[in-house]
C-alpha cells in the first residue's frame, strides 16, 4: 500500500455511451440464449454508429434464438437505454446480423468428454480485486463515478431530468494519504441534453447527483467541478461516436486501481473465462477482505484453452494480510473449485443475468434474488475464518 500523500482518478460512463449501448445489446442476447438453453455458447460483438447496428459473432444454442430475434433484442435494448433520436432511434435504426455457427475447432477443445472435464474457452489471465475503501469494497474513485451517472440515469428514466439524454461520462480524482481516500479534489461530468437546455441549468442538476453520491463535505472546489466543459453536448451516443462491445473494460472492472487480464466480458457466455473467472477472482478477493483476511486483495487466475485447471493462482494484499499469505492462495483452492465448470455451478452463470451487469460496473454491485450479481456475495467468509482460527 502506497504511503504519502497522492491523487488517484477513476471514469466512468453511462448506459448511453456508444460502447455501453453495445455491451447491453451483447449481453441482452447472451440472457437470450442462456433462457432458452443454459449449456448455449455465445460470442457475439455488436458495433453501433448513425442509425445503424451491426451483430457479428459466434454461437451454439437454440435456432429459436435467430437473426429476427436478435434485432427485436437490439432494438429492446436501444429502447430502454432511452434513444429515441434523430441520428438514433430504436425504431427507425437499421439493424444486420452476422452470427454464425460457433467453430468446431473451438468447441473440441472446451466440452466435456469421457473422462476429459470441461476446458477454459481460451488461454489467459483473469484478475479480481477488492480493497476496504467503501462498503460495496471496490475503489472509492470508480464507485463514486459509477454512482453518479447511476443516479442521473434513474433521475433520467423517472422524468425527473427531461433535460438530459443518455450519453454521459463522470470522472472522479480522490486525493489519498497512506493508502486512505480522505476527499474529492475533482469531479468532471459530461452530459449530453436536450437542444435548449442551458450550461447552467445542467451544471445545478449536475451538482445535486454528485453531492447527493459524494460522502458529506467531499464536493471539490468550485473550479475542481467541470460540467460539460466543451460548453455543448446534444449530438451523442452512437450518432455521435461509433460504438462497439468491449471497448471499456477498465470501467467494468476497478477504475485502474487493480490489473486486466485484457479479455472483456459482454457478448460472452459463462464458459469464457475471460468473464467467469473474472467473477471468481472478484468473488475470492472480496470475500478475504469482508473476512477481515486483508484490506486489500488481489487476485490472479490463469487457463490455457481446453485444459480444466486453472495454470496458477497468485494473492497480493500489498503488506496489509493478516494470514500467511502462501497459506491464504492454498486456502482458495481449497474453498472453490476454479475449473470452469466449477465456477459456472459455484456461482450459478448459466442464467440470463447479464444485461444488467453491461453499465455501472460488473463489480461492487448488490446480490440479487434472482442470481445476479451472485459474485458480490461474501458467503465465504465464515469457512475463510475457521480456516485461520479467526
Amino acid at each position: 500500500m502506497r504511503k504519502g500523500r497522492y491523487l488517484f482518478t477513476s471514469e466512468s460512463v453511462s448506459e448511453g455511451h456508444p460502447d455501453k449501448v453495445c455491451d447491453r445489446i451483447s449481453d441482452a442476447i447472451v440472457d437470450a440464449f442462456l433462457s432458452h438453453d443454459p449449456l448455449s455458447r455465445v460470442a457475439v460483438e455488436t458495433l453501433a454508429t448513425t442509425n445503424r447496428v451491426v451483430l457479428a459473432g459466434e454461437v451454439r444454442g437454440p435456432e429459436a434464438v435467430n437473426a429476427a430475434m436478435m434485432e427485436d433484442i437490439a432494438r429492446a435494448a436501444v429502447r430502454d437505454i432511452g434513444y429515441r433520436q434523430e441520428g438514433f432511434n430504436w425504431e427507425t435504426m437499421d439493424v444486420a446480423v452476422h452470427v454464425h455457427q460457433q467453430s468446431a475447432d473451438i468447441a473440441v477443445g472446451v466440452d466435456a468428454a469421457g473422462n476429459k472435464d470441461e476446458g477454459a474457452g481460451d488461454q489467459g489471465i483473469m484478475f479480481g480485486f477488492a480493497c476496504d475503501e467503501t462498503d460495496a469494497l471496490m475503489p472509492a474513485p470508480i464507485h463514486y463515478s459509477h454512482a453518479i451517472l447511476k443516479s442521473m440515469a434513474e433521475a433520467r428514466h423517472s422524468g425527473a431530468e427531461p433535460i438530459l439524454e443518455p450519453d454521459a461520462k463522470s470522472q472522479v480524482t480522490l486525493q489519498y494519504e497512506d493508502g486512505i481516500p480522505v476527499g474529492v479534489t475533482s469531479v468532471v461530468v459530461s452530459t449530453q441534453h436536450t437542444e435548449k437546455a442551458s450550461q447552467e441549468e445542467l451544471r445545478e442538476i449536475v451538482r445535486g447527483h454528485v453531492s447527493h453520491c459524494l460522502p458529506n463535505g467531499w464536493m471539490p472546489p468550485e473550479d475542481e467541478f467541470y460540467v460539460n466543459p466543451t460548453g455543448r453536448f446534444v449530438i451523442g451516443g452512437p450518432d455521435g461516436d461509433c460504438g462497439l462491445t468491449g471497448r471499456k473494460i477498465i470501467v467494468d472492472t476497478y477504475g485502474g486501481a487493480a490489473p486486466h487480464g485484457g479479455g472483456a466480458f459482454s457478448g460472452k457466455d459463462p464458459t469464457k473465462v475471460d468473464r467467469s473467472a473474472a467473477y471468481a477472482a472478484r468473488y475470492l478477493a472480496k470475500n478475504v477482505v469482508a473476512a477481515g483476511l486483508a484490506k486489500q486483495c488481489l487476485i490472479q487466475v490463469s487457463y490455457a484453452i481446453g485444459v480444466s485447471k486453472p495454470i496458477s493462482l497468485y494473492v497480493e494484499t500489498a503488506g496489509t494480510a493478516e494470514v500467511d499469505p502462501y497459506k491464504l492462495e492454498k486456502v482458495l483452492r481449497e474453498v472453490m473449485d476454479l475449473s470452469p465448470r466449477g465456477i459456472r455451478e459455484h456461482l450459478k452463470l448459466n442464467r440470463p443475468i447479464y444485461a444488467r451487469t453491461a453499465a455501472y460496473g460488473h463489480f461492487g454491485r448488490a446480490p440479487e434474488s434472482d442470481g445476479g450479481f451472485s459474485w458480490e456475495r461474501t458467503d465465504l467468509v465464515d469457512e475463510l475464518r475457521r480456516a485461520f482460527g479467526a
